[in-house]
């Protein structure tokens, strides 16, 4: 959705309210594929001081994620609270660092809104905290089923060491 930001500057003072439905299946990022299971909706308010625009508001959904050890697909909710600053105003930014510069006469939510997912995505994903992963040795899911495989590991560099008190 992209809002028309001309009508904003023309009053210098201005408040319109958002109510999204972000129209996504789901989005690439770090050679995954996110898949969005519940849609993402935006609930927020667009206010402009002066030469600023503020768009504060939060955002709900569900999406999939890959649990980093066990590789399973496991369903992520999401609850963001955004507080965003925008200006048309060169100036303005010099003075302050999270005040993010437009260019256009158009200011485009969904693509903020995609960026403040990726931003609280988490580095670490698991599909529970007490999860075991995957058997390193035949690649069974220790979460479901226990292997047989032998658990000692040598490092390959002490390797020799072992073989020295037989």
């Amino acid at each position: 959705m992209k809002i028309d930001v001309l009508d904003f500057l023309k009053k210098k003072s201005a408040h319109k309210t958002i109510d999204l439905d972000v129209e996504l299946k789901g989005f690439d990022y770090d050679y995954e594929y996110i898949k969005i299971i519940k849609p993402i909706q935006f609930r927020g308010q667009l206010n402009m001081l002066g030469d600023l625009f503020k768009l504060q508001g939060n955002i709900t959904g569900t999406i999939e994620l890959t649990c980093s050890r066990c590789l399973v697909k496991y369903p992520h909710e999401l609850n963001i609270e955004v507080d965003e600053k925008f200006s048309n105003d060169k100036e303005a930014l010099d003075e302050d660092d999270d005040v993010i510069f437009i260019d256009s006469d158009t200011l485009d939510i969904t693509e903020i809104v995609l960026s403040n997912i990726i931003l609280s995505l988490p580095i670490k994903r698991l599909c529970k905290e007490a999860c075991k992963g995957l058997c390193p040795m035949c690649g069974t899911d220790l979460n479901n089923s226990s292997c047989s495989c032998m658990t000692e590991e040598v490092d390959p560099r002490l390797a020799k060491l072992k073989d020295f008190f037989d």
